[in-house]
């Protein structure tokens, strides 16, 4: 965001159970990504958006165009936990920098976003 701030806005989705109460989202990641210039955090009740993006780990991430086409759908992390450079991360830098075309898909390593009964109704499998 740093390099392209001012260019693009990126729209942080915290996705908050049907059951949890109110504000049950706005954890220390909520208040860290508030901190970034550019991100625009929002609430997903029940995972609403999350599931018509086809979302559905945490950390995945959705790079579009000004036209609206994806260019990138995948994770900005090496493994699970990892910060730093990486293929994601250098994946969407090229496609601002306009040096790659999407759409780009990579790996994406956090924990799924919705229980087995739910997962297994959106067809979707296990993965890490």
């Amino acid at each position: 965001m740093q390099r392209f701030g001012g260019r693009m806005t990126a729209y942080v989705l915290f996705v908050r159970p049907r059951e949890a109460p109110d504000g049950w989202e706005r954890s220390d990641s909520w208040r860290f990504a508030q901190t970034i210039p550019g991100v625009v955090t929002l609430v997903d009740r029940d995972g609403v958006e999350a599931k018509r993006l086809r979302g559905y780990t945490s950390g995945q991430t959705f790079l579009y165009d000004t036209a609206g086409h994806l260019l990138y759908n995948g994770g900005l992390t090496g493994a699970r936990g990892h910060e730093g450079d990486n293929v994601g991360r250098r994946a969407i830098l090229a496609l601002l920098s306009g040096e790659a075309r999407g759409p780009l898909v990579h790996n994406v390593f956090g924990c799924l976003l919705f229980d087995a009964d739910e997962n297994a109704r959106l067809g979707i499998g296990e993965r890490s």
